[in-house]
C-alpha cells in the first residue's frame, strides 16, 4: 500500500539549477580600485579634529543612520554604505586612540598600556578584514552533471582513518559506496593509519596486537562492502602523509576526501563534479561541515537545536565571502579536488598541522580557482567532551599560526591582493586568545592595581569608543546575526583562550614544533561530571569576583574617580557574564547515545504488529479494515495475536542505528507495542524501504496524546545497512531543512539576555553543588578528624584531597 499519493516520481530526473555567473576580472579590479579610493577618503576623514560636542553629533548621526537603514529595511540596498559607516567609526576611534590616549604614566602603566593597545589594534584589524571579506558573499547552485561519455570524470574517494571505531567507519564507507554516480567511474579507499606496519610492530605487545586486529578488521570491512583497503609502512606526516601515500595507488581525475565520521549524502558527487566539467582551472569544490550532534557548549548549556551551531558563521557566511574573492579554501574533508592540480604542488601540504589551508594557499598561488557550494552534503560528528573540543581547537590555532609565520601571504607570488587579504584574515584571526585575555585582565588591572593605561575621560570614550562598539555590534548582527548570536562568539573564544594562548606562544618559539593530534570522536559520558580542565577557569572566575568586590569598595570610597571605576565595573561585569556561561559549559552532561539522532518529518507504516486478545474490538476492527489506525484506549502488547496490517506513524528522530516513531493516541497509561517491520519512504533513494525493526523502548508523551516508540534497525547485512544509512544520512534536503530551522535570528538584546540567563542558571547550579560538596567534605574530612592531632600534620595532603573531591569526584 502506498504511504502517500503525493510522492515525487522516483524515476523523474531532477534538473539542477545552473551555477550563478561570477564577476569578471575587470569588475573585480574595478571593485578593488573603488575600495582603495574609498580607503583614502576614509583616511582623510578619520583624521579631522573636532571638539567633543561635534564628535558626539558626528558619531551619533552615523549610529542613527545605521539604525534607520536597519529599521526600514534598506540595509541590503545600501550594504556597502552601511559597512563603510561601521568602518569609519572603527578607524576614527583607532586614530583618536593612537594619537590622543597613549602616554607615559609609569613603567608598569606603560607596559600594560602597550599590551592593551596591541589587543585593540588586533580586534579592529580583524573587524575591518571581516567587513572586506564579507562585502558580497557569493551564492552558488550546482551545475547539471554531464553524463556524456568522455565528459564524466573518474573520482577516487579517500577515507583516512586513525583510531575511529569500526562501526563509525562502516557507516561512512557504506554511504560513500552508495553515492549516485556511475559505479565504473568511482572507487572508495579506506586509508588505515592505525594498522600500519609501524603500528603492528611497535614495542608494546598489547598495542601491536590491537593494531594488528584493526588491520584485519578493516581489511574485512572493506572487502565486505566493496571498498579498497590501503595502509602504509610508517605514520609520517599524519593525515597529509596518509592521503599522499594513497594518491600513489589512485589514478582518478578527481579526489573526494572524507573524514572518518563524515557520512556523504547520495547526491554528493552529482552536485559537485559538474563544477569541474565546466572549469578546467578549478582545483577545489568545498562543501560545509554539517554536524548532527551538539558540541560541548550546545550540550552542556542545553542549547542544541535551539541556536545556530558555532561553525555556521564560517560555513554559511565567511566561506561564501571568501568565494567572492576566489579565496574559499580547503577544509580537510567534504571537498573534491582535481588530481592533476594537486600533483603540481606535491600533494597535500605538510609544513603545518592545518594541511588543508596550506594546500589551498599553494594551489591558489598557482593560479587555480576554488568554489564553495553552501549545501550540506555530509553529516559529521563534533567533539563530545570539552577536552576533545580543546584538542581540536588547539590544533587549528597552532596550525593557522604556523601558516602565518611560515607561509607569509604578502610575499607569496601568485596570490592576488584580495586573496592575500583573505588568507591573512584566516590566519591572523587565531591570535584572538591574546586579545581575549587582555580584555579580561584590563579592568582587573585598574580596579586592583590602579594602573593607568587608558588616558581618556569617560565623556571622550562615549564620543569615540562607545559609537565604534555599537557600530561593530550592529554590523556583526547584520552580517552574521542569523548564524551567530551576540556574545556567543565571546563564550567560545573565552573557553579556548586560556589554553590556546600558551599553545600559540609555543608556536612562536618554534613554528615547526607542533604535532598533529587526532580529535577524539565517538566519546560517551556515563555520568554528569566537571571537566578536568576546569581548574584555570575557576581560578580566573574567583579573580574576577574578588575584583568586583574591590571595585565596589573603591566606588564607595573614591568619589573623585567614580565614573572611571563604574566603567571598569561595567567592563568586569560583562566578563563575568561570559565567564558564567563558560562555567556552565565545564559541567559536562552525560552522553550515552551511540549515534546522534536528528528530527525529521517522514511518513511510515508499521506492517507487522503484535497485540493482545484483550485489545478493544474497535482497535481490532480498525487494524483489520483500514490502512490508518488511530489508537483509542490502552493497548497491551503480547504474543497471542499477530496482525499483518499497516499502522500509520510518523518518524520524528532517525539515526543510522534506529529511529523514534510517533503515534497519535488518546491514552492515560503506558503503551507497549511489539513491531517487526516498517515501511518508510526513502527520499534519498526515491522508493519505499521495508526495514526490519526491534522495539527498544516505548513511552507516552507528557500531554497523554502521543506514544513514542524507539526502534532499532536490525538488518546489519550489506543491503540492510545500505537501506538504513541512506534513510538516516543520505538525504541532503533533510540536512538543508534542519540546518535552515536551526539558523535563525535572535536579536541583539535577546541574545545578551539569553547569555545572562544561561550563565546565571548554570553557574548557580555549580554554586549549589560546590557548597554541598564543601559541607560534606568539611564534615567528613575536617570536623570529625580534628579531634586527632595528626590532622594538622597532614594538612597539605588534605588540601589536595579537598581540591580533587570538589572538582573531580563529587
Amino acid at each position: 500500500m502506498p504511504i502517500s499519493s503525493s510522492r515525487p516520481d522516483p524515476a523523474a530526473k531532477v534538473k539542477l539549477a545552473p551555477a550563478q555567473p561570477r564577476r569578471t576580472w575587470m569588475e573585480r579590479v574595478g571593485l578593488a580600485a573603488t575600495w582603495i579610493v574609498v580607503g583614502l577618503i576614509l583616511l582623510a576623514a578619520i583624521s579631522i579634529r573636532l571638539d567633543l560636542h561635534a564628535q558626539y553629533v558626528l558619531s551619533g548621526g552615523i549610529i542613527l543612520i545605521m539604525l534607520l537603514l536597519r529599521a526600514f529595511g534598506y540595509i541590503n540596498r545600501f550594504r556597502v554604505f552601511f559597512l563603510l559607516l561601521s568602518s569609519f567609526l572603527l578607524l576614527r576611534y583607532m586614530w583618536w586612540r593612537t594619537f590622543h590616549t597613549l602616554g607615559f604614566e609609569g613603567v608598569l602603566d606603560a607596559i600594560f598600556m602597550i599590551l592593551l593597545y596591541i589587543a585593540e589594534v588586533y580586534g579592529i584589524t580583524i573587524a575591518l578584514l571581516s567587513l572586506y571579506v564579507n562585502v558580497y558573499p557569493l551564492t552558488r547552485t550546482s551545475p547539471v552533471l554531464d553524463l556524456t561519455p568522455g565528459k564524466l570524470l573518474q573520482v577516487d574517494v579517500l577515507i583516512p582513518t586513525y583510531n575511529e571505531p569500526t562501526d563509525m567507519l562502516e557507516i561512512t564507507l557504506r554511504a560513500a559506496l552508495d553515492m549516485r554516480y556511475p559505479g565504473t567511474h568511482f572507487k572508495v579507499y579506506l586509508l588505515d593509519d592505525g594498522g600500519t606496519v609501524q603500528k603492528r610492530t611497535q614495542a608494546s605487545p598489547a598495542k601491536a596486537a590491537e593494531a594488528q586486529q584493526r588491520h584485519i578488521d578493516l581489511q574485512e570491512l572493506a572487502a565486505r562492502h566493496g571498498g579498497i583497503y590501503l595502509t602504509r609502512e610508517k605514520n609520517l606526516h599524519a593525515k597529509a602523509g596518509n592521503v599522499n601515500e594513497a594518491l600513489a595507488h589512485c589514478s582518478g581525475d578527481l579526489v573526494l576526501i572524507l573524514d572518518a565520521d563524515h557520512v556523504p549524502t547520495v547526491d554528493f558527487l552529482e552536485k559537485t563534479v559538474g563544477f569541474f566539467q565546466r572549469d578546467e582551472k578549478l582545483y577545489l569544490v568545498q562543501t560545509p561541515h554539517f554536524f548532527t550532534n551538539p558540541d560541548p557548549v550546545e550540550k552542556n548549556l542545553d542549547m542544541f537545536g535551539r541556536m545556530p551551531p558555532e561553525n555556521e558563521m564560517f560555513y554559511a557566511v565567511i566561506q561564501r565571502g571568501l568565494d567572492f574573492w576566489d579565496g574559499a579554501y580547503f577544509c580537510g574533508s567534504a571537498a573534491v579536488i582535481r588530481r592533476k592540480h594537486l600533483d603540481e604542488v606535491g600533494g597535500i601540504g605538510g609544513v603545518s598541522i592545518t594541511e588543508d589551508a596550506e594546500t589551498a594557499m599553494k594551489l591558489h598561488a598557482k593560479g587555480y580557482r576554488s568554489a564553495y557550494l553552501n549545501e550540506p552534503l555530509i553529516s559529521g560528528l563534533q567533539p563530545e567532551t570539552f577536552a576533545s573540543f580543546i584538542v581540536q581547537r588547539l590544533r587549528w590555532a597552532q596550525g593557522m599560526v604556523q601558516l602565518f609565520l611560515l607561509r607569509n601571504v604578502f610575499s607569496m607570488k601568485g596570490l592576488s591582493i584580495p586573496q592575500k587579504l583573505c588568507y591573512f584574515s584566516n590566519t591572523f584571526y587565531w591570535f584572538f586568545s591574546y586579545a581575549r585575555v587582555m580584555l579580561l585582565l584590563a579592568p582587573m588591572a585598574y580596579l586592583v592595581f590602579g594602573l593607568r593605561f587608558y588616558n581618556a575621560s569617560i565623556p571622550e570614550f562615549f564620543g569615540y569608543g562607545l559609537p565604534a562598539m555599537v557600530g561593530a555590534i550592529l554590523t556583526s548582527d547584520y552580517l552574521f546575526g542569523r548564524y551567530r548570536w551576540t556574545l556567543i562568539s565571546e563564550v567560545y573564544e573565552m573557553l579556548q583562550s586560556l589554553f590556546s594562548l600558551q599553545a600559540i606562544f609555543q608556536v612562536l618559539r618554534n613554528p615547526r614544533a607542533p604535532g598533529f593530534n587526532v580529535t577524539p570522536k565517538g566519546e560517551h559520558l556515563e555520568q554528569d561530571t566537571i571537566s578536568h580542565l576546569a581548574g584555570p577557569f575557576y581560578f580566573v572566575y574567583a579573580m574576577v569576583v574578588v575584583t568586583m568586590i574591590v571595585g565596589v569598595w573603591r566606588l564607595v570610597h573614591d568619589s573623585a574617580h567614580a565614573d572611571v571605576i563604574a566603567s571598569a565595573l561595567g567592563w568586569n561585569t560583562l566578563n563575568l557574564i561570559i565567564l558564567n556561561a563558560c562555567i556552565g559549559v565545564l559541567y559536562e552532561r552525560k552522553q550515552r547515545r551511540a549515534t546522534a539522532r536528528v528530527p525529521v518529518d517522514l511518513l511510515a507504516e508499521v506492517v507487522k504488529i503484535t497485540v493482545s486478545e484483550a485489545t478493544p474490538k474497535e482497535l481490532t476492527d480498525a487494524i483489520e479494515e483500514g490502512p490508518t489506525v488511530r489508537l483509542q484506549g490502552a493497548v497491551k502488547a503480547a504474543a497471542e495475536a499477530v496482525w499483518h496490517a499497516p499502522l500509520e506513524c510518523r518518524v520524528i528522530d532517525i539515526s543510522a542505528g534506529g529511529a523514534q516513531l510517533q503515534f497519535d493516541i488518546a491514552v492515560a497509561q503506558q503503551v507497549d507495542l511489539q513491531m517487526n517491520h516498517m515501511h518508510i519512504y526513502n527520499r534519498a533513494m526515491g522508493y519505499d524501504s521495508l526495514v526490519p525493526i526491534e522495539v527498544r523502548n516505548t513511552f507516552v508523551s507528557a500531554d497523554k496524546r502521543k506514544v513514542v516508540v524507539g526502534v532499532r534497525f536490525t538488518d546489519r547485512s550489506v543491503a540492510g545497512l545500505s537501506e538504513t544509512v541512506s534513510l538516516s544520512s543520505g538525504d541532503s534536503q533533510r540536512w538543508a531543512d534542519y540546518r535552515a530551522k536551526r539558523n535563525r535570528r535572535q536579536g541583539i538584546f535577546s541574545s545578551v539576555l539569553l547569555i545572562v540567563k544561561l550563565g546565571t542558571v548554570h553557574v548557580s547550579a555549580q554554586y549549589v553543588m560546590f557548597f554541598k560538596g564543601l559541607g560534606m567534605y568539611l564534615n567528613r574530612r575536617v570536623f570529625q578528624p580534628m579531634v586527632s592531632s595528626r590532622f594538622f600534620a597532614s594538612l597539605p595532603y588534605k588540601i589536595k584531597k579537598f581540591y580533587d573531591y570538589i572538582f573531580y569526584q563529587h
